[in-house]
């Protein structure tokens, strides 16, 4: 297994106690093990355009990344962690683990004049709040982009977890990274030549009832997978280095047959089925041995 050491990072940014503050469906928290083996040696500038949860960014920690998701309120959180952590860590300690003052939270984005009216540091509360407490963590919207997922129920859910918040605040305030929340193709276009990218999106369904595409109004369809690995294909073109993740169904194997392909083997942790939790195969492509 590579060391972290063989990655052109700042040694004086590396905090082994960053995590996540999120839980996103396909978060690789668990799949790292799996993940890290297949990096190219040196990262210069890293570039992760389906962002997430961020467990292979906070676990790599490199020192140039380029930061995005097309979901604006996830995004929205990891600008106020980075500019104001202390005033948000102050605001989650409003809220309560019930679920009337759940669905009452929830409901802040019903009523689309009040909530854009609210702070960036109330709505980043909000989201994090929600995603500590509501139905085994699964951010979710509806067609009208309102969250819709239910409360969780959960004893002692950790809604105020500051070290871990203060922790990637001085990441992100110690690295040069660019937060951004635009379709991922322009992301692409613009980085420089030694950056790596790492692919993580909605993944390709393995059954009719298993698609987590409703972080974002839309979804993620397979007419969405082909222009991505159109997007892949140019990557390649001009020299840049991938890593992609996904389902491992015919269709993404088809798609990527030009490429290496490694099988590894997932839990799948986001399920309304909790016995569909279990081990999953996912491909893990690259464009580099």
């Amino acid at each position: 297994m590579l060391h972290y050491e063989k990655w052109e990072v700042n040694p004086l940014l590396k905090n082994r106690s960053l995590t996540p503050v999120l839980k996103w469906a396909g978060g690789k928290r668990r799949l790292l093990g799996s993940l890290i083996p297949l990096l190219p040696q040196r990262i210069t500038a890293y570039c992760e355009p389906f962002a997430g949860g961020g467990a292979l960014l906070f676990q790599l920690q490199p020192a140039t990344a380029f930061v995005n998701d097309i979901n604006a309120e996830l995004t929205g959180v990891y600008e106020v962690i980075k500019s104001d952590v202390e005033a948000l860590i102050t605001a989650l300690q409003d809220f309560t683990n019930e679920a009337g003052a759940f669905y009452s939270v929830r409901d802040w984005d019903r009523d689309k004049e009040k909530y854009a009216s609210l702070s960036a540091v109330k709505k980043a509360a909000r989201i994090l709040y929600l995603n500590k407490t509501c139905y085994n963590g699964l951010f979710r919207v509806n067609n009208a982009g309102e969250f819709n997922s239910p409360f969780g129920n959960y004893r002692k859910p950790n809604i105020v977890n500051a070290p871990a918040l203060r922790a990637v605040s001085a990441y992100l305030n110690t690295a040069a990274v660019k937060l951004t929340s635009l379709d991922y193709a322009e992301v692409l276009k613009n980085l420089p030549q030694d950056a790596f990218v790492y692919l993580d999106p909605p993944y390709d369904p393995v059954s009719d009832t298993s698609s987590f595409t409703g972080y974002a109004k839309g979804g993620f369809t397979r007419d969405d997978q082909i222009r991505l690995r159109q997007s892949c294909d140019e990557l390649n073109s001009r020299g840049l280095k991938f890593m992609l993740s996904n389902a491992a169904t015919d269709f993404i194997k088809e798609q990527y047959a030009a490429y290496h392909i490694s099988i590894v083997q997932a839990q799948r942790t986001i399920n309304s089925d909790s016995a569909k939790r279990g081990g999953v195969e996912e491909v893990v492509v690259r464009n580099y041995k």
